[in-house]
């Protein structure tokens, strides 16, 4: 039985009863890119997207914004040949004076639009986040 049951094929929600763990095991059965980026040391909005680069392995020459941050999770990964799906952990996103709730659902937009990307293509992309 799918873990993924009751979750859309391309969504962005809360994280709520799921463990990584199992997100994890879930992608790999699948044969879905599985990405995960912890943020709890993250203050800053350039710190978050450093986080996500890192911890996704984008181009080294990503631009450490939103519109490059899209781009990346759009254009690049499609330009790299058929994808089987995405399964994107977003853990402990900060809630700080740099790193306020407008930028959390701006950042949570920049996936969102993702998802909406990936929809057309019909590739699964399931984003799951938690705050601190």
């Amino acid at each position: 039985m799918s873990l993924f049951k009751t979750v859309a094929p391309n969504v962005v929600q809360s994280i709520r009863a799921f463990r990584v763990d199992e997100l994890q095991a879930e992608a790999a059965r699948l044969d879905q890119h599985f990405l995960y980026a912890y943020c709890a040391e993250a203050t800053t909005k350039q710190q978050v997207l450093a986080t996500i680069a890192e911890a996704f392995m984008l181009p080294r020459h990503f631009g450490k914004n939103f519109d490059a941050l899209a781009d990346c999770l759009t254009d690049l990964s499609y330009k790299a040949g058929p994808q089987a799906g995405f399964v994107v952990v977003l853990e402990q996103l900060p809630n700080t004076p740099k790193f306020d709730k407008e930028a959390r659902e701006t950042l949570l937009d920049v996936f969102r639009d993702a998802a909406d990307f990936w929809t057309e293509k019909k590739i699964p992309f399931r984003v799951f986040y938690s705050f601190q």
